[in-house]
């Protein structure tokens, strides 16, 4: 009997034979918006690239392979997947969503689809049972954050996906496993319905690609997110489906680093006088340090602190930083800082989700971890100052 490969074998093989017309090695970027049919409604397999095309054909089975799943679909933004998961529900249904979540996710779902009948609500899923509590009967799709954005805060996946699946109508638990990726968390193995990521990030790694992916079990379902997919037609083009393929050939490698940066950098914050609190589930203080060792490989490579000085200190030491760009987004080969209150979660203003306009946000990168230490160092310095 044959091993299953490793994560690190798949992410580099799965979907990606040798090209067998030349044997080229890398996927080839297919450019074309249509295809030659050999017959009147008989086709090689593609029609059209919005339906499909065999650069994003090799990245959709590669993301089934590393997320274990059974199919995977791939969009245009991480919110375009987003928006394909909510194109299934119907007015009336409701969707019960951690109270700490990005806050594109929450603009989406109260200033788009708040307006055509459906409804939404919030919880903290740091409790699983008391999370599950929130839920109604009209509850049809449940979305968790893991860690959350930008708190960092774990939910335990697999007794959620237990307590959901007992509740009247069965509703879809979502992981949106972006900040966790697939090498250091499998939410299917942990009984959730769907993953989905924002592919511009850890996957990319690169930042030179926006993109997004959902990855499910279930067959039915996997039909019904494909005819979304083309209905709607929120794809990614053959060369970013290429960026994000070779960004996953060096995933494992990079989440390690990310992480033993991270963890340097959590570690020098909360040892500092100048620091009030450090949000990282891999500090040994964590509440949840034994949820995050039962459930991921590694914390990851974020990492979220705020400063005695408030929003004031917050915003000079985001603007003092040299190596740490500030910048929106995450996950990429360089570090970056933001005020998430400011930047990323501006939408949340004024709602019971706001976020502490003090708090800072690092994406900690593959640099040396001294010099990262060294640049927060300085930038503390000029922030308490």
């Amino acid at each position: 009997m044959t091993r299953p490969h490793a994560f690190e074998t798949l992410a580099i093989h799965a979907g990606q034979p040798p090209d067998p017309a030349t044997g080229a090695v890398m996927t080839p970027v297919y450019l074309t918006s249509t295809y030659a049919q050999t017959a009147v409604g008989t086709t090689k397999g593609y029609e059209y690239s919005r339906t499909g095309n065999p650069t994003r054909k090799a990245l959709e089975d590669c993301l089934a392979a590393i997320e274990g799943g059974s199919a995977g679909l791939a969009f245009a933004s991480g919110m375009a997947a987003l928006d394909a998961i909510v194109h299934l529900l119907n007015p009336g249904d409701h969707v019960l969503a951690v109270s700490d979540l990005y806050g594109g996710t929450y603009r989406l779902f109260e200033r788009v689809y708040a307006q055509y009948g459906l409804a939404f609500g919030y919880a903290s899923a740091s409790n699983a049972q008391e999370f599950i509590a929130s839920a109604r009967p009209e509850t049809r799709l449940i979305l968790i954050e893991s860690p959350t954005n930008p708190l960092l805060t774990l939910a335990d996946i697999r007794e959620i996906a237990s307590l959901a699946h007992r509740l009247p109508g069965r509703p879809w638990v979502c992981v949106d496993n972006t900040f966790a990726t697939p090498y250091l968390q499998q939410p299917l193995a942990l009984g959730a319905d769907i993953t989905m990521h924002s592919t511009t990030k850890y996957l990319g790694g690169h930042s030179d690609v926006v993109g997004g992916a959902i990855v499910v079990r279930d067959a039915g379902l996997a039909d019904r997110l494909r005819f979304i997919q083309n209905a709607v037609g929120g794809v990614p083009g053959p060369l970013d489906s290429f960026l994000v393929l070779r960004g996953i050939k060096t995933l494992a490698v990079r989440m390690d680093r990310h992480a033993t940066n991270a963890r340097e950098v959590a570690e020098y914050l909360a040892a500092h006088s100048g620091v009030s609190q450090v949000f990282y589930p891999g500090l040994a203080n964590h509440p949840q340090i034994e949820l995050a060792r039962r459930q991921m490989r590694n914390p990851g490579g974020m990492v979220s602190f705020i400063l005695h000085g408030g929003p004031a200190a917050a915003r000079r030491f985001a603007e003092a930083t040299r190596i740490f760009l500030l910048g929106e987004s995450l996950g990429g080969v360089e570090s970056l800082v933001e005020i998430p209150a400011a930047m990323t979660h501006l939408s949340t203003a004024g709602s019971p989700l706001e976020i502490d306009p003090g708090l800072v946000r690092l994406s900690v990168g593959l640099e040396a971890a001294a010099d990262l230490v060294s640049d927060i160092e300085q930038a503390l310095q000029a922030a308490t100052a």
